[in-house]
């Protein structure tokens, strides 16, 4: 797959429209984590090297074309300006106030920053007249928004399009990321472990398929092993588990045989009668949950044969937690799995928002190879998709 990145582009005194994914939590104005804003760094950077004249859009939420003060983008450009020493000149309203008009008044220690694009309508629609709104005066087009390539919004595909093929490129977030997931869709170094956990097996089913191909083990954790473990006739009491998913599972088991690969299931789960954090822990040595009880988490033993896989792989790829890792009873399985991981002398890859989390509470993160900042994109991504942001980058 090859597409225009950042290196390809002629910046020089250029004016750059730079699509970003600056979609942090914010409570009470404050930002509660701003690793989406420092992801961004590099690529800004790089482009303020070489030119001063650039403009930021992201989204920030679902205000779904309404003005919401609560998902102003505001806050983030107060962190930008922190972060990178410029000021920020925030504009409100690009519809009103043309980005051409405020550009030719900055000065060298100043960007801009659009307010949140999901404030106008015409940005999830595609518009092509929002597009125009947003490109017009900028000579290039960079998007270092790997989450949002999945969508094919009016700052991803539209504006993008408005510009002369030459004139766009990935950023170097979105360059990394491609580069990754690529390759465990190529020729991942084996023993290429896959460990899947989550909620639901059809929101994984396109992942796990197309991975079988290269795979040698997949591990499943989460609520999705339920509704293996039933497919295979085990009881699982009053877990949760998605009854009318079994034709999946049957093409999982039946793609893993031809392919040779190792499905490995939880041998002992750690359960409770609710789903609370309070909840009392009930250890179940066996793969039987008796009624009443509901698993929450992987248990001790299923957890050795786990992270004993994981130390001995070359590739692994962790998407989905192993339980409801938010409640402090129910997280050792992830948090080991997270531990593995960083131990791990292979190349290891962590996507998807609740493996990150796990990753980041049991603070090992940076001992990670990469952490794929896609979510829905990512997974779409490693189904063998061809994203529409990622088409209008394609040289």
């Amino acid at each position: 797959m090859e597409f225009r990145k950042l290196q390809d582009l002629e910046l020089t005194n250029k004016k750059v429209l730079v699509r970003l994914d600056l979609n942090v939590p914010i409570k009470k104005g404050k930002i509660t984590d701003d690793t989406r804003i420092t992801s961004a760094l590099p690529t800004l950077r790089y482009i303020l090297e070489r030119t001063s004249k650039i403009a930021l859009m992201s989204h920030l939420g679902r205000p779904d074309g309404e003005v919401m003060p609560e998902y102003s983008l505001e806050p983030v450009g107060v962190r930008l300006a922190e972060l990178l020493g410029v000021e920020v000149v925030f504009v409100r309203d690009y519809t009103e106030e043309p980005a051409e008009q405020v550009l030719n008044q900055l000065n060298k220690n100043q960007i801009i920053l659009f307010e949140n694009l999901r404030f106008h309508a015409g940005e999830t629609k595609n518009d092509p007249d929002f597009a125009r709104t947003l490109a017009n005066g900028f000579d290039c087009y960079v998007n270092d928004a790997f989450g949002t390539l999945h969508r094919a919004h009016a700052s991803v595909v539209a504006a993008a399009e408005l510009f002369p093929g030459e004139k766009r490129a990935a950023g170097l977030l979105v360059d990394r990321e491609i580069s990754v997931l690529s390759g465990l869709q190529k020729k991942p170094q084996a023993p290429f472990t896959v460990i899947m956990g989550g909620s639901k097996v059809s929101d994984k089913i396109g992942v796990v398929l197309n991975l079988l191909n290269h795979a040698n083990y997949l591990l499943i954790g989460g609520a999705m092993a339920y509704t293996f473990l039933k497919y295979q006739g085990v009881d699982v009491g009053d877990s949760r588990v998605e009854t009318d998913k079994m034709d999946l599972v049957a093409s999982i088991y039946r793609n893993a045989e031809a392919r040779k690969v190792e499905i490995i299931l939880p041998e002992d789960h750690v359960a409770a009668a609710k789903f609370d954090a309070d909840a009392e822990a009930v250890e179940i040595p066996g793969r039987t949950i008796q009624r009443g009880l509901m698993g929450l988490d992987i248990g001790p033993r299923t957890i050795k044969r786990y992270t004993d896989i994981i130390g001995l792989s070359k590739t692994v790829l962790w998407n989905g937690p192993m339980g409801v890792f938010e409640f402090d009873k129910f997280a050792k399985g992830s948090l080991r799995v997270a531990d593995a991981m960083a131990r791990c002398s292979g190349f290891t890859v962590i996507g998807g928002g609740d493996s990150v989390a796990a990753a980041n509470k049991a603070g090992i993160a940076e001992k990670i190879d990469h952490i794929s900042t896609g979510g829905g994109a990512s997974l779409e991504f490693l189904e063998g998709q061809i994203l529409p942001g990622v088409k209008v980058l394609l040289k």
